[in-house]
């Protein structure tokens, strides 16, 4: 079923939308809770969790492009869990941030902005250069489990992440985004 397809499925209250939208991003939408969760039955709890927002929300929202929304739903699903039930543990995921936080300081303010300069700095990437950087700042993989998929030492993983993060903060200054 394509992704239009499902949409009007949401459009029309028909509860096949919630089924189809399972069958095709169930996998994608535990993928992502996983990784910032490491629990099964609470990343279950976030899939089921980004169902219903999703029909809560469509309509009136039409997204554009579907499984992006879902990951988004889910990502946000899983941030509150992960902020509600493991306040005080300091994984993988609060480690990435604070590598990030090395070259963007995370302020509200600056998304939109932010949201294109990023757009424009992926343009210029290679291609497994800006997978890496997304499996790991934005599906929140572990440095070993981005090792073993790219079949590299964990050691070239952290650095082809420093250096992705320095190129960043450079062509950030040089769009006038100063830290």
């Amino acid at each position: 079923m394509t992704d239009e397809q499902i949409i009007e499925l949401y459009f029309a209250r028909q509860e096949q939308a919630i089924t189809e939208s399972a069958r095709k991003y169930g996998s994608y939408c535990h993928t992502i809770a996983m990784n910032v969760l490491d629990d099964t039955s609470d990343a279950e709890e976030c899939v089921n969790d980004t169902w219903l927002k999703a029909w809560q929300e469509i309509p009136p929202k039409r997204p554009n492009i579907l499984r992006l929304f879902f990951g988004r739903i889910t990502r946000n699903a899983a941030l509150d869990k992960y902020r509600r039930t493991r306040a005080q543990c300091r994984r993988h995921y609060e480690i990435s941030l604070s590598e990030l936080e090395e070259c963007i300081p995370m302020r509200e303010e600056d998304s939109g902005r932010l949201t294109e300069l990023f757009n424009e700095f992926f343009s210029l990437l290679e291609k497994e250069e800006r997978t890496l950087f997304i499996l790991r700042y934005w599906h929140s993989h572990s440095v070993k489990g981005l090792a073993k998929a790219f079949r590299i030492s964990e050691n070239a993983v952290s650095l082809r992440l420093m250096r992705t993060r320095e190129k960043l903060r450079a062509f950030l200054n040089e769009r006038g985004y100063t830290l």
